[in-house]
């Protein structure tokens, strides 16, 4: 089985990291990060850099566990490219970060976290940055 994480260069998205590599570990399975963004002309916050891709590439070695990291710009969601991997791989587990918000905020989740929860048939793990 494979746990798939799903990256952002932020906080929350260390915090995804970090308990994908720890549930990994424990349950001795193999670990998939996944940083995924439309791309286009526009600068997109979501999509890791050559150094940030690199870091994490580092830490999955580090880590010990049988891990990789894939980079998607094809055009598609951050959720659709989640969704092919699920489909493609035995995901046991989806792993997502969450940012803190407003007491507003908090009654609605962000739309890509509420997207994943509602669209993967296997479970999700939100987690926060600390």
């Amino acid at each position: 089985m494979t746990i798939l994480v799903a990256y952002v260069p932020r906080p929350e998205g260390q915090a995804a990291l970090d308990k994908g590599i720890e549930i990994a570990k424990r349950r001795q399975e193999r670990l998939m990060v996944v940083n995924a963004g439309p791309g286009g002309s526009s600068e997109d916050a979501s999509l890791a850099d050559v150094q940030d891709c690199e870091r994490v590439e580092q830490l999955l070695v580090d880590s010990g566990v049988s891990a990789e990291f894939k980079k998607f710009v094809r055009g598609k969601s951050a959720v659709e490219e989640l969704e092919a991997v699920v489909e493609s791989q035995s995901v046991s587990l989806v792993v997502i970060g969450l940012r803190s918000r407003s007491k507003v905020g908090k009654l609605i989740m962000g739309s890509v976290a509420q997207d994943i929860l509602m669209s993967v048939p296997c479970p999700v793990l939100a987690v926060k940055a600390g």
